[in-house]
């Protein structure tokens, strides 16, 4: 099927001559016909799209646009305190874009709108200006009832209006903003811009000096409320240590010094209490003699005067015996010695054991005070680790309200310094040339898209047409020849003559040239036919008109033609030639009626025909029956050309059967009516019945149209051939 310009082109190429033609000018050649076939869709919008952009950019009220640019840079100095709220992130794409949108914002647009009472202007207010006719006309609809405030919706769509008007956008590759306004009065532009970025810079600066107030009251209450603090944690403190009795001396608290004295002194009595245990066994005499000689001199010296008595005694006992006077006398001075030893020793002994008991007492007087001092010292360091909390919290105190008025300090300086963020650096002056309507953009504009659109129309007409539109159309999709294209002769041009009589009547028009051609056609093959079946697929093809045509023809030019009725659910043959009801072809295959009775003559030309007869029943059996393929071949004999007028081959099986028992069959096809796929779907019907065809013809076709279609085959109907045509 024939569906696009690539396939028209390429069934183009098959009639490349040899001489090696470049396909690609046939392919150009067929766009060039598509789009001449659809040039008055084409020119339709290539016209009234730029008429219309020409009505539009006429009636269009010029308005202009004012520019001004502000810069963002925002202030280096921060106090520490104000970075959450005040601290200007790095300039990003991100930061001017969100500048711009604050710019252009409602907030923006009611602040310009209220300097400038736009409110008055109705180019802003839709309510100031009379509403068009088609309101007028519709019945005024009552407002409904709102509980509460009720909102003022011309306002509304004022402020909308100007916010739409006002625009900003981030220059790239800088810090400046770009702000325009559009109005019809160019100085009313130049003051919107304006009034935006001074309102802007204003509200920013404003905001900013609320912040730093909000801040530097904050730091005060803050502040006051740190020495309430601080005060009262120091008072706390001071009650705690006279409660505690928690006091520090030079060196260090009074429990560490007490502690070290008791500890110093029991070491002294302990090592005093161990010169006395020593001094007292020496005097016991558990210690050695050099321990007694220097606890007890006293009791040495006894002893050794009673051991020399001893030895003395011992000796003169010896030598003069034991009662002799000398020896009487010796040992009674050793007796006495013995008891001032006894006696010295009771001395000494009672005199080192004082000495322990006073030291013992002394060691353990020491030990309980130093137990007692330790005990003191734990309860003492428990307090302290209170102490130390709160002293500790007052420090943090301090510390904190310390910190605090020194960012006080740096907010009051920073509220004396700051400036705001962005500042003007080009304000708007009244533009000298309107924005819009750009004339002569909107006209291009309008005239490519009167372009665009037009070869979309041309590209969508060409697909959604299929329907055939040429004689070559038709030889690609069947691979039959197309013989003739039939014209369409509309009752003004052809006056009372039927379309049946028009070519013998007219012969020099060009619907007889298209019979005339037709014939040539099927006179001229490999194979002289003389039955031919006229078929066609749908009604309103014209295909009994063309066999009424071709059949009067070919006998105006001396041969003897029949004309065989075979749509026998729709007869019109006698109708068209004025003839008498009489028995027919359906009488002749059932045997009820003769051949001779049945012929009629044509008054116009003299041909024969046959008319269908009386209704039947049973067409489809009539015509597959050996009576039909009896008349036929007798009429071969008798006649030069038989011509079957076929019923229509999508709905009636009949004509399957008849175009089988012909020796030719001749397809007629509706120009730019009947579907290709019908086509294609008959002529698969015909070849599968059997049926020879051998050829199309297009009829109805409407030369005027045909010939701007640019097809090859339309220039039979070009205005250089009227010379060549008459009536």
């Amino acid at each position: 099927m024939l569906d696009s310009p690539t396939e028209i082109a390429r069934d183009d190429r098959r009639h490349v001559p040899k001489d090696g033609t470049p396909g690609l000018d046939l392919d150009w050649r067929a766009l060039w016909v598509i789009f001449w076939r659809h040039k008055r869709r084409f020119l339709v919008f290539a016209i009234l799209c730029p008429l219309g952009a020409g009505l539009a950019v006429w009636q269009t009220t010029p308005v202009y646009t004012a520019v001004g640019t502000l810069i963002y840079e925002p202030s280096e100095y921060k106090a520490r305190e104000l970075q959450s709220l005040v601290r200007s992130d790095p300039i990003t794409e991100a930061t001017m874009a969100t500048q711009a949108e604050i710019l252009q914002s409602l907030h923006i647009a009611q602040k310009v709108a209220e300097r400038r009472q736009l409110a008055l202007n109705p180019e802003f207010n839709a309510a100031l200006r009379p509403p068009p006719i088609w309101r007028r006309l519709l019945p005024e609809t009552p407002a409904p009832s709102i509980v509460g405030p009720s909102p003022d919706p011309a306002i509304d769509a004022m402020l909308l209006t100007v916010q739409a008007a006002l625009h900003a956008r981030p220059v790239r590759f800088s810090h400046a903003i770009e702000v325009t306004f559009t109005a019809q009065d160019p100085v009313l532009a130049a003051a919107a811009v304006n009034d935006a970025m001074d309102v802007y810079i204003k509200d920013q600066f404003g905001a900013k000096a609320r912040l730093v107030h909000n801040a530097t009251n904050l730091l005060r209450s803050r502040a006051t409320q740190l020495r309430d603090e601080t005060r009262r944690a120091e008072d706390a403190i001071a009650t705690y240590r006279a409660r505690h009795q928690l006091f520090q001396g030079i060196h260090g608290p009074s429990d560490a010094e007490q502690i070290s004295h008791l500890t110093e002194d029991l070491i002294r009595a302990r090592g005093e209490l161990a010169q006395a245990d020593a001094k007292r066994d020496a005097a016991r005499g558990q210690a050695g003699s050099a321990a007694l000689a220097a606890v007890a001199p006293s009791v040495v010296q006894l002893r050794g005067q009673r051991d020399q008595l001893m030895a003395q005694a011992q000796a003169q006992q010896s030598r003069l015996g034991a009662n002799h006077p000398a020896a009487e006398a010796l040992r009674r001075q050793t007796e006495d010695a013995q008891h001032a030893v006894a006696a010295e020793t009771a001395r000494v002994m009672t005199a080192t054991s004082a000495d322990q008991r006073i030291a013992a007492e002394r060691v353990a007087v020491l030990e309980a005070n130093l137990r007692t001092a330790r005990d003191d010292a734990d309860r003492a360091a428990q307090a302290q680790t209170a102490l130390n909390a709160m002293t500790r919290d007052a420090e943090a105190l301090r510390t904190e309200l310390q910190a605090v008025l020194d960012r006080l300090q740096q907010t009051a300086q920073q509220s004396a310094v700051e400036t705001a963020e962005a500042h003007e650096i080009s304000q708007a002056l009244p533009p000298g040339r309107p924005s819009a309507p750009h004339v002569a953009l909107d006209l291009a504009a309008g005239l490519a898209a009167g372009l665009m659109l037009g070869l979309i129309a041309v590209y969508l007409a060409h697909l959604t047409d299929r329907t055939i539109s040429s004689g070559a159309d038709m030889e690609a999709l069947t691979a039959l020849p197309c013989f003739a294209l039939i014209p369409e002769i509309d009752r003004r041009t052809r006056g009372r003559v039927p379309l049946e009589e028009l070519a013998i009547r007219r012969p020099l028009t060009a619907f007889a040239e298209q019979i005339r051609t037709l014939r040539v056609g099927l006179w001229l093959g490999a194979q002289r036919p003389k039955i031919v079946a006229i078929a066609a697929a749908q009604p309103g093809e014209g295909k009994t008109a063309l066999t009424l045509a071709l059949g009067r023809a070919a006998r105006a030019g001396g041969e003897r033609v029949l004309l065989i009725e075979c749509d026998l659910r729709q007869p019109k043959f006698a109708q068209i030639m004025a003839a008498e009801p009489s028995p027919g072809l359906v009488d002749i295959l059932r045997g009820d009626a003769a051949l001779a009775e049945t012929l009629r003559a044509d008054p116009l030309t003299g041909l024969d025909f046959i008319p269908a007869g009386q209704a039947a029943n049973d067409v489809l059996d009539l015509f597959l029956s050996a009576a039909m393929g009896r008349l036929l071949d007798s009429e071969r004999q008798d006649y030069d050309l038989v011509l079957l007028d076929t019923p229509p081959l999508e709905a009636l099986s009949e004509a399957r059967a008849i175009a089988a028992v012909a020796d030719s069959t001749l397809l007629c096809v509706r120009w730019r009516d009947t579907p290709r796929l019908v086509v294609r779907r008959m002529v698969d019907q015909l070849r599968e019945s059997q049926a020879h065809l051998i050829g199309t013809v297009l009829t109805r076709v409407d030369p005027r149209a045909h010939v701007r279609s640019g097809y090859p085959d339309a220039g039979v109907y070009h205005r250089r051939y009227r010379s060549y045509f008459r009536g």
